[in-house]
């Protein structure tokens, strides 16, 4: 397979030298460095809508979307306009304010699971905040996590565990100790034995297991209801809490994510993305006896300067009141499905190796399967290098895609049928170029 011919762009590389003399590898998140699909990050200046504008002057079609939060688009007019009227009332109080209270009611009133809501900066501090209280309500210490999800950059979660339960566990990160590490447990998606093995093996010792409902971090591995069903009732079974990670999918796939499509109450579950309108924000939420153990009326300790910030859970309560009075996950739902469809045709006229999951609002390009991927060992090693030459002609021809062959696309309000059109132009031309065609 030959070496993709990478985009080039002057101002992005010039900027980019000077960010790797300040800057760790130049980015301050590791897949905005190009390490995965090669050649030099598109720096970009500004962004409407569907599409962003390079420091050189181009506009792409955006299909990353700041990896899920924009579900309107970039600077949607109605939430921009909250957004200033917030700027002129307030940036941060580190006290009381409304603003949270009225994004924490729209969410309860529509949840039923979210009984009572913590709101929090990022998905990481959600997925930590939600772990700790597992531990706490039960009163052990280990955890059940799936090869394949990604639950931010908490230490206990940053493992893998190579073969399965057959060996230890090991950090996927230097610098987290080998403690810590071994508290995870880590099983297989798609494999209901796994499961029962871990809870068999680690009988009374597995205080929750956390999962994707919707694994979107390591490509969209869309799981067996089945699976999913046997997950919950054997923790269940055993006395350990059920966490939902819908940091991803939840207000994305449907107001209530994942939990509402399966029609399944976790235990705990955390959001973020969406529920921010594109500002910095996360929350953790569930039963209300659980969420009761936190501070200040429980044991269990969280805290944070910037938790509730006005200006983006306004931002976030706006996005959501227009999503819901546009119906937006219907819209999209029907659009990404179409979309989604019709690459598929194309790719597949033009002889093009590749095939489309979607999800949702949620799309991932990957090497042409004969059968759905729902696990990690299922993605071939040609996948990444041939994906690398997709990801650069695409630029090449006006479409920006996540830069790394296992993150998933995006579609918004903003994503109309001209638009669609245009990129599906766009996509096919570059599916000519790659090896394999």
């Amino acid at each position: 397979m030959t070496k993709p011919q990478t985009y080039d762009s002057p101002a992005s590389a010039e900027l980019f030298r000077r960010a790797l003399a300040v800057t760790p590898g130049g980015v301050h998140s590791p897949v905005r460095a190009y390490k995965g699909v090669g050649g030099t990050p598109v720096f970009f200046r500004s962004a409407e809508g569907a599409r962003m504008t390079s420091v050189d002057g181009v506009s792409f079609i955006d299909f990353c979307q700041s990896f899920g939060p924009l579900i309107l688009g970039h600077r949607d007019p109605d939430v921009a306009a909250v957004v200033r009227e917030t700027l002129d009332l307030a940036w941060s109080f580190g006290a009381c304010e409304p603003y949270s209270l009225e994004l924490a009611e729209w969410l309860t009133k529509r949840i039923p699971w979210a009984e009572k809501v913590r709101f929090v900066s990022s998905g990481t501090e959600a997925v930590m905040s939600a772990l700790r209280i597992a531990r706490a309500a039960t009163g052990r210490r280990r955890l059940l996590k799936f090869d394949g999800c990604y639950h931010g950059h908490v230490d206990s979660l940053l493992v893998k565990a190579g073969s399965g339960l057959a060996g230890p566990v090991t950090s996927s990160s230097a610098g987290v100790s080998s403690e810590v590490a071994e508290e995870t447990i880590v099983a297989s998606l798609d494999s209901e034995q796994d499961v029962t093995d871990a809870f068999e093996k680690y009988e009374g010792e597995i205080a929750a297991v956390i999962l994707e409902p919707l694994p979107a971090n390591n490509g969209l591995l869309i799981q067996r209801r089945a699976f999913l069903d046997h997950v919950v009732a054997t923790a269940r079974a055993h006395g350990a809490l059920v966490i939902f990670d819908e940091v991803i999918s939840g207000l994305r796939v449907a107001v209530g994510g994942m939990a509402e499509l399966l029609g399944i109450r976790p235990d705990l579950v955390t959001y973020g993305k969406v529920i921010g309108g594109g500002f910095p924000i996360g929350c953790y939420a569930g039963r209300a006896d659980l969420m009761d153990l936190v501070a200040p009326i429980g044991p269990v300790y969280q805290a944070g300067t910037l938790s509730a910030n006005p200006v983006g859970v306004r931002a976030g309560l706006a996005t959501l009141q227009k999503a819901e009075e546009i119906g937006i996950w219907n819209v999209l739902e029907n659009r990404s499905r179409d979309f989604a469809a019709e690459l598929d045709g194309r790719f597949r006229a033009v002889g093009a190796p590749l095939q489309v999951a979607q999800f949702g609002s949620l799309l991932w390009i990957h090497e042409l399967s004969d059968k759905p991927i729902r696990r990690v060992d299922q993605i071939t090693p040609e996948h990444a290098q041939r994906f690398a030459g997709f990801f650069h002609a695409a630029l090449r021809e006006g479409v920006y895609l996540a830069p790394n062959a296992y993150e998933v696309g995006f579609l918004s309000a903003a994503h109309d049928q001209q638009t669609l059109e245009t990129a599906a132009d766009a996509l096919e031309r570059a599916a000519r170029t790659i090896d394999g065609n």
